[in-house]
């Protein structure tokens, strides 16, 4: 598949990305040969090969799903400028 140098300059626009008029081609270019690559391992025939979840046959510790922590909401709203109904008051920033 080839992109072409407008294509490059509007998915530039789009992710609002600054890209030197000089670089453009080479964009281009890159992003083909990405794109080239992308296709030829989708053209792979995959038949008869499982998926690999890990490459190791390693196993993953893991810890107790406990709370350690306790709930100190009221002695934060206490000491908070301003608060109402468990909420934090903030000055409005928008016009």
């Amino acid at each position: 598949m080839s992109i072409e140098v407008d294509e490059v300059k509007k998915i530039a626009r789009l992710a609002c990305l600054s890209v030197d008029q000089a670089d453009v081609q080479a964009y281009a270019t890159n992003l083909s040969n990405i794109l080239d690559l992308v296709a030829q391992m989708d053209a792979v025939d995959t038949t008869g090969v499982s998926p690999m979840s890990h490459p190791f046959e390693a196993v993953q510790r893991l810890r107790e799903d406990v709370v350690t922590d306790t709930n100190r909401r009221d002695d934060f709203m206490a000491i908070a400028p301003q608060s109402e109904d468990g909420l934090y008051l903030v000055p409005k920033v928008i016009e």
